[in-house]
């Protein structure tokens, strides 16, 4: 979805990762500066769809698409793991089938940058849990002052339900770092997150019927929903797994902090919101404090990573 990930945060196809010989001439900033644009780009084509469909059909297309999209990739899904293997990707599907819904609640009400700034709660707390060092709760302190600049008391003129959604994305954030990690370990490659797409697209595929019907088989609302499968999951993919292959993953943390920033660039471009100065500063502190907690994190290991040359 969007900012600090963990790993490979969007479903997406490997076979995406084309041509890596051009991909490869490419410097890795700014492989992941073109891989955070596509990820808003694709959230911005999402918004247009919710006046055809609503968030409910979006996701459903979204999420089914990128199920279909890995499927075909992996050839399949896995048929032979362990209860406790299966459960993961179960629980896996649901987190993500949740936490796509949620985002684009919030999107429907609140600007992009903002729904994406506030999302951030949910890396920053994975990150920060169980530390017991003093600076790391000055970056919970900044980032949650960055969060109550948003808060309708305040007098941001935002959706407070909009702004409930997004804090419910970035919960579900912090549970799909969690989960993947597991779901990782039960299954080869990318075959356990095929499987909790086909979860989750199973699980929206109720709700996006009752909420969209024949709309969702509009050619043009299915051209628009293959958009937002290819920008925000197949494309990113391609072009993180290219730049994860020549940087250290702590640079690829702090690179991505840099998307509330570009959302809400893109947000003004491609959809025409506007942000006022108390939604700029809050995006700051947020983001500011996600560097922090990377950076230094990074630094207290005392150690440089080096480049995972295995990471697909």
């Amino acid at each position: 979805m969007s900012a600090a990930r963990p790993a490979i945060p969007s479903p997406a196809s490997e076979a995406a990762v084309a041509a890596p010989s051009l991909l490869g001439r490419v410097p890795p900033p700014l492989l992941l500066l073109c891989s955070i644009t596509s990820v808003q780009m694709g959230a911005a084509v999402a918004v247009h769809l919710f006046g055809a469909v609503g968030p409910a059909g979006t996701v459903l297309l979204r999420v089914g698409g990128g199920a279909i999209m890995l499927v075909v990739a992996q050839r399949g899904l896995p048929l032979r793991a362990s209860r406790r293997a299966y459960l993961a990707a179960i629980l896996f599907g649901l987190t993500l089938a949740f936490m796509n819904f949620v985002f684009y609640l919030a999107l429907a009400r609140i600007p992009l940058g903002i729904a994406v700034t506030i999302e951030f709660v949910g890396p920053l707390g994975v990150a920060v849990a169980g530390s017991r060092r003093l600076i790391d709760f000055v970056w919970v302190v900044m980032a949650a002052s960055g969060i109550v600049l948003f808060a309708p008391w305040t007098g941001a003129h935002l959706d407070p339900l909009g702004i409930v959604f997004a804090l419910l994305a970035g919960g579900c954030w912090a549970a799909y770092i969690v989960l993947s990690a597991q779901v990782g370990r039960h299954f080869p490659g990318n075959s356990g997150l095929a499987l909790a797409l086909c979860v989750g697209a199973l699980v929206l595929l109720p709700i996006g019927l009752r909420s969209a019907g024949g709309a969702l088989l509009h050619p043009v609302v299915l051209l628009a929903g293959a958009a937002v499968a290819l920008f925000s999951s197949a494309l990113p993919y391609a072009l993180e797994i290219e730049a994860l292959r020549r940087l250290p993953t702590h640079v690829f943390g702090i690179m991505m902090s840099a998307e509330p920033a570009v959302a809400a660039l893109v947000g003004l471009l491609l959809l025409g919101e506007r942000l006022s100065g108390r939604d700029i500063l809050a995006l700051v502190l947020v983001t500011g404090a996600t560097v922090g907690v990377e950076g230094l994190r990074q630094r207290h290991k005392g150690v440089l990573e080096e480049p995972p040359s295995d990471h697909v």
